[in-house]
């Protein structure tokens, strides 16, 4: 779709293009992704309007206002960030059956785009939203995760519990982090909180029912719950977990060694890592966990609290614009 098409479109309807930038992500660098879709925007003559978030949860927040004002109109919100921000936009528009969420790179993960299909460049991924809007735009499942006090939350690429989860938040509150994007070396900052914590964390038994069946984990140090194949910025932890098939992938790694753990992560990048005995993989609709000890939580790589929390899917819940296609997932 070229803009000529698009705003001809544009010209016949009351959709609108709305995009939520994270000016904090990638430490800051993603304003300058930004600035360039910006640029080809008023470049295209393309009508947009665009807000910049100010804390965490303001993407979700806006999300949800712009589509209450839409009034049950087309609305294509566009998120400018990283996981966390399409994360919070997702949430925040998942009740609105009237908004197609896009996604526009620009933080250190971007693991939704790789399963997604979307493309690193700012401008070829600006092409394929516009395109999406006639072309492109699919309903993809979400995980909607139901916690012990009633409260929901939706994500879009994965949840788990665990070593994992313990990563993530400290690798979020990290000044590292910062350092390392900076460098262009972002993606070293999980490895370098791994093996810090490594000889530190305590395992935990799990109680684990999918679809009614019970199953129990000793010593297990993680479970992921996917809905497609990548998390940690590139780990490819359910290799076969597509957005489209109605069923969530369970990733459980338990009794295994200290140091086998590392040659686990070293070939997670690859999914070769399902190929230990440790490490089982399953998948069904239903999935709750119960764990021996609290252990922390994530979804979408943000912080969720502790364990005792159920997730099922939600097929075609959510419109998004994809890159490659579906079979690029």
């Amino acid at each position: 779709m070229n803009h000529e098409d698009f705003l001809e479109d544009k010209a016949h309807s009351r959709e609108e293009l709305k995009f939520i930038i994270n000016p904090q992500a990638k430490n800051g660098s993603c304003l300058k992704v930004w600035k360039k879709v910006e640029q080809m925007l008023k470049e295209e003559n393309i009508p947009f309007s665009a807000a910049r978030t100010e804390y965490q949860g303001h993407a979700r927040e806006l999300a949800k206002i712009y589509a209450e004002q839409a009034g049950g109109q087309r609305l294509y919100l566009v998120a400018v960030g990283g996981d966390g921000t399409v994360h919070e936009v997702m949430n925040g528009a998942v009740s609105h059956r009237n908004v197609t969420v896009g996604f526009i790179p620009g933080g250190s993960g971007n693991d939704f785009s790789r399963g997604f299909g979307i493309p690193k460049d700012p401008a070829e991924s600006l092409k394929a939203i516009l395109k999406g809007i006639s072309h492109s735009s699919v309903k993809a499942d979400i995980g909607m995760i139901r916690h012990i006090d009633g409260k929901k939350t939706y994500f879009i690429n994965n949840m788990g519990a665990g070593f994992d989860a313990l990563i993530s938040r400290k690798v979020n509150s990290s000044k590292m982090k910062g350092i390392l994007n900076q460098l262009s070396l972002g993606k070293f900052v999980y490895a370098l909180f791994l093996v810090k914590e490594l000889f530190t964390y305590k395992c935990s038994d799990l109680e684990i029912v999918i679809d009614g069946k019970k199953l129990h984990f000793d010593s297990a140090w993680f479970i992921t719950i996917s809905n497609q194949p990548f998390y940690g910025g590139g780990m490819m932890i359910s290799p076969d977990a597509n957005p489209f098939d109605g069923i969530l992938n369970v990733t459980v790694v338990h009794n295994i060694s200290r140091i086998k753990i590392l040659f686990v992560f070293a070939s997670v990048f690859k999914g070769r890592h399902i190929a230990f005995k440790e490490v089982t993989v399953l998948q069904g609709q239903n999935v709750s966990i119960r764990s021996s000890h609290p252990i922390p939580a994530h979804a979408d790589g943000e912080a969720l609290g502790s364990t005792q929390i159920s997730a099922s899917v939600c097929p075609e819940a959510i419109h998004v614009i994809i890159g490659n296609g579906k079979d690029g997932c």
